[in-house]
C-alpha cells in the first residue's frame, strides 16, 4: 500500500476482502468478457454461424481472465473509452474473434449488465450478514430474556422491560430490512440485449429482420448471464430507478444500524450493557480509565454516510434524460461500491459488537431500585381504586408525592423515598410493609416482555434463521482496526 498517495478507508480499514474483491477492476473487467463470450454464444447459437465461429468463442473463453491491465490504461488514455479499450486490449488476446467482439451492441451492454450481476452477488454477502446479526441477537436475546432492566420514553425512565424484549426490537427491524432486500433481489433483472437506444435495431439489421430471433437473443444473453429474465424495455441503461431503490434498501439497513450502535452507546453511559473491550484496548489518550464504545460510534458515522446517499441516486435517476445522458458514470462510479462498502463495513461491525455484548445485572438493578418506586405507582393507584378510592383523588396524592421525591432526588441527591411519603399520607390506604409488597420484584413490572421474546423466537426468528441457514456461509468479522 502506498504512504504517499490518499487511500479509501473503507478498503484499508473497514471493509471485508470478499466485497472488496467483487468491486475490484479485476472482477468488473472479467466480468465484460463474460459479457462478450454471452453474446457472441447466442449469437453463434441463433444462426450467425457465417459471421462466428466454435473456434472464435472458443479463444475469447479461453482468453477471459487474460488481461494486459496497462496496455487498456493506455488505449483509453489515448481514446478517452474505457469500453473501447478493453475490446482493443481483448481482441489483441483473441486475434481470430477481434472483429466480432461487441458486435451489435453499445457499451452498457457490458456495463449495466456488469453492474447487475456484481450487485446480485454483493447483494448475497449483505443479506448474509444480516442474517448473521439477527443470529447474534437471538441468542442474546434468549439468554436475557428474563433479566428485568428500565425502559425508556424520551430517554426518560419508564415501565421496565427486560434486556432480552429489548434486543427483539432490533431483531424486527432486521427482518424488516431482510424482507425488503429479498423484494428487491426479485427486481433484479438483466439489461440483456437491448442496442444503443433501447430497440435492438442494430440486433434486427443482424438477424435480417428477424424480431424473433431477437427477442430470443435477449433472453440466451440475460440467462448465460445467470439471470432468469430481462428488462422488458430500457432506453441505453437499465433504469436508474433500480439504483435508486438499491440505496435506499442499503441505507434501510444502514438506519437500522445506528438505531442499535446509538441505543448501546446509550447503556454504555449508564454502565449497564457494553460492545466487548479487548484487553489491550486504549479508550482514551488522556483518561486511561475509559472504555469509550468506538465501534459503536464507528458504526453511527458509517451509516450516517450511508444513509445519505440515497439523495445521490435520485438526483441521477431524476436527471436522465429521455434515454439516458452520461452525467450518471461518474457519480455511479463512487457511490454503488460505496454504498455496498459502507454496509458491509457496518455489517462487520455489528456481528462483532453482537458476538460478545457485555451486561451488568448488579448496575442495571441500581437502576431499577432508583426508580421503581415511580414505576410502581401505577400498580398502587389500581390497587386503591379496588379498596373504593377514587382513581383521580389517588392520582392527584402521587403526583404530589412523586414530585417532591423527585426533587429531593434531583436537587438534594437523596435517595428515592417515594414510598415512605405515601406510606406517612392518611390519604394512601397501605401501610409501607404494604407498599414494599406491592411492588414486590422486578418482573412483575415487566408485563408479557419475557413471554413476548421466547413467542417472538420461536416463531418468527429461529425458523427465519432454520430457512436460511444453508444461504449465511462464513462471516469473517474481525475488525483491522
Amino acid at each position: 500500500m502506498s504512504r504517499e498517495i490518499y487511500q479509501e478507508p473503507l478498503v484499508s480499514r473497514y471493509t471485508s476482502r470478499k466485497m472488496q474483491e467483487l468491486f475490484s477492476e479485476k472482477n468488473r473487467f472479467t466480468t465484460w468478457r463474460r459479457c462478450w463470450i454471452a453474446l457472441a454464444e447466442a449469437q453463434y447459437e441463433l444462426g450467425l454461424t457465417d459471421i462466428i465461429s466454435r473456434e472464435m468463442i472458443d479463444q475469447m473463453k479461453a482468453n477471459q481472465f487474460n488481461i494486459d491491465y496497462e496496455l487498456a490504461a493506455a488505449k483509453e488514455k489515448e481514446i478517452r473509452h474505457d469500453v473501447m479499450a478493453h475490446v482493443y486490449e481483448f481482441g489483441t488476446k483473441c486475434p481470430m474473434a477481434e472483429g466480432i467482439i461487441h458486435l451489435g451492441a453499445t457499451s452498457q451492454f457490458v456495463v449495466c449488465n456488469t453492474d447487475l450481476i456484481i450487485q446480485k452477488d454483493a447483494l448475497s454477502l449483505i443479506r448474509s450478514g444480516v442474517l448473521h446479526v439477527i443470529q447474534n441477537l437471538a441468542v442474546f436475546s434468549e439468554k436475557h430474556k428474563d433479566l428485568a432492566t428500565l425502559g425508556f420514553t424520551h430517554y426518560q425512565p419508564a415501565q421496565p422491560t427486560t434486556v432480552g424484549k429489548r434486543n427483539t426490537l432490533y431483531i424486527q427491524d432486521l427482518i424488516m430490512d431482510l424482507t425488503f432486500l429479498d423484494f428487491f433481489l426479485k427486481q433484479i433483472k438483466a439489461r440483456g440485449a437491448k442496442g444503443t437506444v433501447g430497440t435492438q435495431a442494430t440486433f434486427v439489421e443482424l438477424f435480417k429482420g428477424d424480431n424473433e430471433k431477437v427477442r430470443r437473443l435477449d433472453a440466451l444473453v440475460s440467462k448465460k448471464l445467470g439471470f432468469d429474465e430481462a428488462f422488458a424495455v430500457t432506453g441505453q441503461t437499465y433504469t436508474r430507478k433500480l439504483d435508486m431503490k438499491l440505496a435506499e434498501t442499503l441505507a434501510g439497513i444502514g438506519a437500522s444500524a445506528h438505531k442499535f450502535a446509538v441505543d448501546l452507546r446509550l447503556l454504555s453511559n449508564l454502565k449497564v450493557q457494553e460492545e466487548p473491550f479487548e484487553k489491550n484496548q486504549t479508550g482514551s489518550s488522556a483518561m486511561a480509565y475509559k472504555r469509550n464504545p468506538m465501534r459503536c460510534e464507528r458504526m453511527t458515522g458509517l451509516a450516517r454516510k450511508l444513509m445519505g446517499l440515497p439523495q445521490n441516486f435520485a438526483g441521477t435517476y431524476s436527471n436522465q434524460w429521455f434515454e439516458r445522458t452520461l452525467d450518471d458514470s461518474a457519480i455511479r462510479r463512487m457511490d454503488i461500491p460505496q454504498a455496498f462498502l459502507l454496509t458491509d463495513a457496518i455489517l462487520k461491525l455489528y456481528i462483532n459488537i453482537t458476538s460478545n455484548m457485555v451486561v451488568y445485572p448488579k448496575q442495571i438493578e441500581n437502576h431499577l431500585r432508583a426508580e421503581l418506586p415511580f414505576m410502581a405507582t401505577e400498580k398502587i393507584l389500581m390497587e386503591a381504586v379496588k379498596k373504593g378510592k377514587s382513581r383521580q383523588e389517588m392520582h392527584e396524592v402521587v403526583k404530589e408525592h412523586s414530585i417532591i421525591a423527585g426533587k429531593m432526588i434531583k436537587e438534594y441527591g437523596q435517595e428515592n423515598d417515594l414510598l415512605n411519603r405515601l406510606a406517612q399520607d392518611d390519604r394512601i390506604p397501605f401501610s409501607l410493609d404494604a407498599l414494599h409488597g406491592l411492588v414486590g420484584n422486578f418482573r412483575q413490572f415487566t408485563g408479557r416482555a419475557t413471554a413476548q421474546t421466547t413467542e417472538y423466537l420461536e416463531e418468527v426468528v429461529y425458523p427465519l434463521l432454520k430457512k436460511n441457514e444453508a444461504l449465511m456461509g462464513s462471516i469473517d468479522s474481525s475488525l483491522s482496526v
